[in-house]
């Protein structure tokens, strides 16, 4: 499950020697390059490892590092320079740019929201009004109640009947059967995860209850620094890293392959088969991978409004761009 970050802007540490540039063996010049995750490594980053391991980066003269985000969160090591580039989410990004952070959406890993709210399906959560008198687990962040809130309110819930407890880092699985009833998940590993263990699921899709909730998550975030001071860094970089998801959509089992290889820790029946359920959720209805849309901004950020978790104007065009991806 994904941490949220919605913060003011705090300078981390510094990260490696990002944006620094370097002569090779053969005279070529390259430019080292940090990626900062949002979480632990997962399907929604393959096409980085791709990128990185089948050579996509090198051939743009980058020389990319892939770290953790630590507890500074990638939107603060992004922002300060820090890092480079980093993955983030849509509904980080509009509370940081109301917030004047700099730092700027450049494209979409996946078109679709795939997130909802996941239980067992002995816990009988079949809609939004059976979250009453159930446990949520969540991460402490507020737009988790007003997110239920508006779910319910479509059924006349009544979200004061809800308990909710932040259940931390704890393993979906092992807090369902502990002291919780549902939470807030990826379909794409988590859901696929309860596939592969034989444990039924019930899920509440976000995007079955409003258009406005249909926002981009993760996406892929820089500095509003290298956007007007460095733009062959942006679009080198993200013409490695289209071609890094492109070669997952085409080839989900090999690009499996690369971010187990990288991730040894990582279970790898899991890994398998959630890139097979991805491969055609990055790209899918949109003219190219990491298309974003306008009204896709501007309904999220209405939906944060209507919710009061949003203080201060919102400009969606300087909130994301794709004037970067690749053609």
């Amino acid at each position: 499950m994904k941490k949220l970050v919605i913060s003011m802007f705090l300078l981390g540490l510094l990260v490696g020697c990002s944006g620094e540039k370097e002569e090779s063996a053969n005279n070529d010049v390259t430019q080292d390059v940090t990626v900062v995750l949002d979480w632990t490594p997962n399907t929604n980053h393959t096409g980085l490892y791709v990128a990185k391991e089948k050579g996509f980066f090198e051939e743009e003269g980058l020389n990319v590092d892939i770290i953790m985000p630590g507890e500074s969160g990638a939107d603060q090591l992004v922002a300060s320079g820090k890092a480079d580039f980093g993955v983030s989410y849509q509904e980080s990004v509009t509370q940081a740019r109301v917030q004047e952070v700099p730092i700027v959406s450049i494209a979409a890993v996946i078109q679709h929201n795939t997130s909802g709210f996941a239980s067992p399906v002995d816990k009988n959560i079949q809609s939004p009004k059976d979250f009453e008198g159930k446990v949520y687990g969540g991460w402490g962040a507020p737009v988790e109640k007003e997110v239920i809130t508006s779910l319910m309110n479509a059924e006349d819930g009544d979200v004061e009947q809800v308990e909710f407890v932040n259940m931390g880092d704890s393993d979906f699985f092992t807090a369902v059967a502990r002291d919780i009833d549902f939470a807030w998940i990826y379909y794409g590993w988590t859901g696929v995860e309860a596939e592969l263990r034989g444990e039924e699921l019930n899920m509440i899709y976000l995007t079955d209850y409003s258009e406005k909730l249909d926002y981009y998550t993760p996406v892929l975030t820089t500095n509003e620094d290298h956007i007007e001071n460095d733009s062959e860094l942006v679009k080198a970089f993200l013409a490695a890293v289209t071609k890094g998801y492109e070669f997952s959509i085409e080839n989900p089992s090999e690009a499996a392959d690369i971010l187990i290889e990288a991730e040894p820790d990582l279970d790898a029946e899991l890994v398998k088969a959630s890139q097979e359920w991805l491969k055609d959720k990055y790209k899918d209805d949109a003219q190219r991978w990491g298309e974003q849309k306008e009204s896709v901004w501007t309904n999220y950020s209405e939906w944060m409004s209507e919710n009061g978790l949003l203080e201060g104007d919102f400009n969606a065009t300087e909130a994301f761009t794709n004037d970067y991806l690749p053609n």
